[in-house]
């Protein structure tokens, strides 16, 4: 998580001239961009102005010496709390809830497309799966067009196609996950290949490269392979 930028805030300072006329040197602030960003002071989606300031002597609030420029910075709109750049790192709850419903989509695709296409309980574990992730209205005709796509782009015998595209859906999620929710897509993607009997060859194959693109050991993902619970 970005935390608070003070580096590049430092405080304006002020004193007195022999005169006992009030001098110091202060930041002028510009706006140049804004956005949306999640705010780690805030702990939610607020809104942003990406600043760049540049440093000045002042003498009764006249400019009189242009100083040196400073880090541009983050404002909230919301708590005026400044940030580093970084913070657009971490996505907005928006856009990771977006991620993550798009994940559970992509596991469950290549769950069903190497293997469970032909078989009923393997197709409802799959609907179910993408329901239950935001896509309520998605239907098991669309997902089997989606999967009959993924397998164009597969070589005979292999599952290459569905290897890219789950590390093309899931890249930019993973990075936000804890392992929980990590382990959570790959259980998702067992139970849906476990829905119609043991892993075939295919599945325990795409199963393996889901657990890579997870970043689980080839270890870690078969344990946790051996120990998904069949669905009932």
């Amino acid at each position: 998580m970005a935390g608070r930028h003070r580096g590049a805030l430092p405080a304006d300072g002020w004193g007195r001239v022999g005169t006992g006329l009030r001098t110091g040197v202060r930041t002028a602030w510009t706006t140049v961009a804004d956005g949306e960003f999640f705010c780690a002071a805030c702990g939610g989606d607020r809104n942003y102005e990406r600043r760049t300031g540049r440093r000045r002597l002042e003498l009764l609030g006249v400019p009189l010496l242009r100083g040196n420029a400073t880090e541009p910075v983050l404002a909230c709109t919301s708590c005026g709390e400044h940030f580093g750049p970084e913070a657009l790192t971490r996505p907005t709850t928006t856009r990771l809830a977006a991620l993550l419903r798009d994940g559970v989509q992509g596991v469950a695709l290549a769950a069903l497309a190497m293997g469970g296409t032909d078989h009923p309980a393997a197709r409802r574990a799959a609907v179910t799966s993408v329901h239950a992730a935001g896509y309520p209205d998605c239907t098991e005709e669309q997902l089997l067009a989606q999967c009959a796509a993924l397998r164009s782009d597969t070589s005979a015998g292999a599952c290459v196609g569905v290897e890219i595209e789950l590390h093309a859906t899931l890249g930019p999620l993973v990075p936000h996950l804890a392992e929980p929710g990590r382990v959570g897509l790959l259980l998702q993607g067992a139970r849906i290949a476990l829905a119609d009997g043991p892993y075939s060859p295919g599945e325990r194959a795409v199963l393996t490269a889901l657990g890579s693109a997870l970043e689980f050991t080839p270890e870690q993902t078969q344990a946790l392979l051996v120990a998904a619970p069949e669905p009932r």
